[in-house]
């Protein structure tokens, strides 16, 4: 799932991911409303903490949802606003369930994301009328977690990731994702080697190191 992987959304922010809130042309996501299920019934609701944001939208995933699209266009679903019983509200949802409206996520998650967690090899297969095992740290949240070290190894500091994630406090990001953060060892061989490449400077020390 890309807009997870590559935009860091919550599972129910990926299901609820609307048209209007893709801007391709500026390359930012708005996130603005969550799809989720309160007392059985589903319903639109503001990101978790009522944290609205925007998130950058790289090109890739622009792509990717672009390509999405124009196999599978938006379907227009309307739902209660908050509660079971609030106003109903229409949004055109970049994502499908099997029945052709929103995505139920229990149906996503035992016929479609344990399977494939199975074929990878993360999860058994089941046996023959057995249900998959429970998945909780290898559930779609995970993508989150991958987006999260991905910018940090790319130096991205704790607060723009605490931003971009939807967390009230970035001392919370920085006390999650610590143990992903690149060490100041690691940090310095990126600097130096990058300092090298650009500058030549690797084939020159390559060619003293053969003349010593």
């Amino acid at each position: 799932m890309d807009a997870a992987g590559g935009c860091g959304l919550r599972q129910g922010e990926v299901f609820g991911l609307s048209d209007d809130e893709l801007d391709y042309a500026g390359a930012w996501v708005a996130v603005r409303h969550q799809l989720k299920r309160i007392r059985g019934t589903f319903v639109f609701a503001p990101p978790k903490g009522g944290k609205v944001r925007d998130v950058p939208l790289p090109h890739a995933v622009a792509d990717a949802l672009r390509a999405h699209s124009k196999a599978h266009p938006p379907i227009e679903v309307t739902l209660p606003w908050r509660t079971p019983d609030g106003a109903r509200v229409t949004k055109s949802l970049l994502f499908s369930g099997n029945t052709g409206d929103f995505v139920r996520v229990s149906h996503f998650d035992d016929f479609m994301w344990k399977p494939a967690l199975a074929a990878a090899g993360i999860l058994p297969e089941p046996e023959e009328g057995e249900r998959y095992a429970a998945a909780r740290e290898h559930g779609m949240h995970a993508l989150r977690h991958f987006y999260a070290s991905v910018l940090l190894d790319a130096g991205e500091n704790i607060r723009a990731l605490s931003q971009y994630l939807g967390h009230a406090d970035p001392g919370f990001t920085l006390r999650t994702y610590t143990h992903l953060m690149p060490t100041s060892e690691g940090r310095t061989r990126k600097a130096v080697d990058a300092f090298y490449r650009a500058s030549g400077k690797q084939e020159l020390s390559q060619e003293a190191a053969k003349a010593a």
